[in-house]
């Protein structure tokens, strides 16, 4: 799965199996996912028309599932939780906190589900939501606009995806936190005019994390001078074994892919080449650095 953003639209691009309550809704297979925010402050008449904009706009294929934002995607918080990604935005201007806040999520996973999972997920998404609003004592019934997307890649390894499961435990954490960074955090990221990013971590306690490139403590990880903007890497895990290599994992069962020591993405030639080219597969850009 890649993502980048252009104008008002966050684009998500992979080969996905997907679950939709938005345009046109439904589920099957999708190239595309797009979270788009109408410049103009009114209602759509067809909001497949505004879709279908972007899609010849971009130059994508037709196939798509879509949500409508009711804030520009920097807005965004994106939260990864192992193979789970959560992308999600809550809240529009002139809505005051004693009236329901639209809420559009689009929930990836890495790994598989079946098609009974996925449905699943977008009811755990659902009832994280409701559980949030809750906790925050605002009002937790849902609004029209509200939207999500369950999507995955890869094979089958999730039956299920009630709370109870593995990928549903993830799905709550990511919706709770993400919600109140989403209504909360808004006045911390104003003028960034970007998404921001937030990793589930276990060092010293589990605890949700946020990076900021501008006041990273490890920069830099690997060489003066490095760019930064692929830090979690869209290619992850490549298994490329030029670029890194599988070790035994202290914490969960068998191996995990291991990068630290590849610096492909964050040398400037190549952060502005796929910057400019997202959708750029490795070997190319492997190509480009003159190593394949």
């Amino acid at each position: 799965m890649r993502y980048y953003l252009r104008t008002q639209t966050l684009i998500l691009r992979g080969e996905f199996r997907a679950a939709c309550t938005g345009i046109p809704g439904g589920l099957g297979k999708v190239p595309t996912l797009l979270l788009h925010h109408h410049e103009i402050e009114e209602n759509i008449p067809d909001p497949s028309r505004e879709f279908n904009r972007v899609i010849h706009r971009e130059g994508l294929p037709p196939d798509f599932f879509g949500l409508l934002l009711g804030l520009p995607p920097g807005n965004l918080c994106i939260l990864q939780h192992d193979f789970v990604t959560l992308f999600i935005s809550a809240g529009a201007p002139g809505r005051d906190c004693g009236s329901p806040a639209p809420v559009s999520m689009v929930l990836h996973s890495r790994e598989g589900m079946t098609d009974s999972a996925l449905l699943e997920s977008i009811m755990a998404a659902t009832a994280a939501r409701v559980e949030a609003f809750h906790s925050l004592g605002r009002p937790s019934s849902g609004d029209p606009a509200d939207g999500v997307i369950a999507a995955c890649e890869g094979e089958i390894v999730h039956l299920h995806a009630g709370v109870s499961t593995p990928i549903g435990d993830r799905i709550r954490s990511a919706v709770l936190f993400g919600i109140q960074e989403a209504l909360e955090g808004d006045s911390e990221r104003a003028g960034r005019n970007r998404p921001s990013f937030f990793v589930f971590s276990r060092f010293q306690g589990d605890h949700w994390v946020e990076w900021i490139p501008e006041q990273c403590p490890y920069y830099p990880c690997h060489v003066p001078g490095q760019r930064c903007e692929f830090c979690y890497c869209p290619f992850y895990p490549c298994k490329d074994e030029t670029l890194g290599q599988w070790v035994k994992s202290t914490s969960k069962n068998g191996p995990v892919w291991n990068c630290s020591g590849c610096t492909l993405l964050h040398e400037p030639l190549i952060t502005e080449y796929l910057l400019a080219h997202p959708e750029a597969p490795l070997a190319e850009l492997k190509r480009k650095k003159g190593i394949l």
